[in-house]
């Protein structure tokens, strides 16, 4: 487990890199066609980078703010907090804060930059048909986000996809609205070839994006399945929560895209399209997998 920690650190820093080799191709494409020297990309980088690291301190308070998520004391709900408390003993963690969001949809997650930032939140639906081992390895699911880094990764990777989509949109409308430097004076402009490319590289960065942020995150969810399993050494308690998401499982009243990768199931309901660019497994393979580590203790 602590090589896949380590994995995990490593990886983050290619997967920044990837994400600044992209935006700066990105801006050297609108550099080729609007001309204006190299001011265009190194713009295009410093911006992307502001918001990155916006997007990284100020996530958590997003997330708990869009969801609707209220914090509890050990007073307000006994049962999710000394779940959480023990979890946390168990691990060697700081205390997490504890939330509960009023929904009946069944979910939770986990945010935070670091484990002495924590948070964890859990559904009133999630309580509700969760018994005491089920919860326990939701929980420690969660916490394991929190324990592998994973909370960190996801939200520089989506601050870095925010922004390729974002940079894409804006040079996509000047290509076609502002038509390059059409006179041809140091710009790509009057070339066609260039002219094509770069829309065809501002329509395709976004989609690239976006399937490596779902490939991220799936290899998360996976992972802290695993860690919750070893936590608590129940992985079946695990995979007995995964079976009743999949069963009761609707759409969480308050989310949105930009935080659906922190929920153990995915909030919404995807059509076939949306399942392409999924950032959860199905949650058969991952009861699976569960089930695997089962047989293994």
């Amino acid at each position: 487990m602590y090589r896949a920690i380590a994995a995990n650190k490593r990886n983050t820093v290619f997967i920044i890199i990837f994400f600044i080799l992209l935006i700066g191709a990105l801006g050297f494409a609108a550099q080729l066609f609007v001309g204006g020297g190299w001011g265009i990309t190194i713009g295009t980088l410093i911006g992307a980078g502001i918001y990155t690291v916006i997007q990284y301190f100020a996530a958590s308070g997003q997330a708990l703010a869009i969801s609707g998520a209220m914090e509890i004391q050990k007073s307000d709900n006994p049962r999710l907090f000394r779940i959480v408390e023990n979890l946390a003993i168990t691990t060697g963690m700081p205390m997490p804060k504890v939330y509960i969001i009023r929904d009946d949809a069944p979910n939770a997650f986990a945010t935070g930059r670091d484990p002495q930032h924590a948070v964890v939140a859990a559904t009133s639906g999630l309580l509700a048909i969760m018994d005491d081992a089920e919860l326990e390895g939701v929980m420690a699911h969660e916490l394991g986000h929190v324990q592998n880094y994973d909370i960190r990764v996801s939200t520089l990777v989506f601050g870095l996809v925010v922004a390729v989509g974002f940079i894409a949109d804006i040079f996509l409308r000047l290509s076609f609205f502002g038509g390059g430097n059409r006179n041809g004076n140091g710009g790509g402009g009057a070339n066609p070839v260039v002219l094509i490319l770069g829309i065809v590289a501002f329509l395709l960065a976004p989609l690239v994006a976006a399937v490596v942020q779902a490939a991220v995150s799936r290899q998360r969810e996976y992972l802290a399945d695993a860690t919750g399993a070893l936590t608590t050494r129940h992985p079946d308690a695990l995979a007995s929560a995964l079976e009743k998401l999949g069963a009761y499982g609707r759409p969480v009243r308050r989310q949105n895209s930009s935080m659906a990768h922190l929920w153990i199931a995915d909030p919404n309901k995807p059509g076939f399209i949306d399942k392409l660019f999924s950032t959860h497994p199905p949650l058969a393979e991952r009861v699976q997998r569960l089930q695997q580590i089962g047989r293994s203790f």
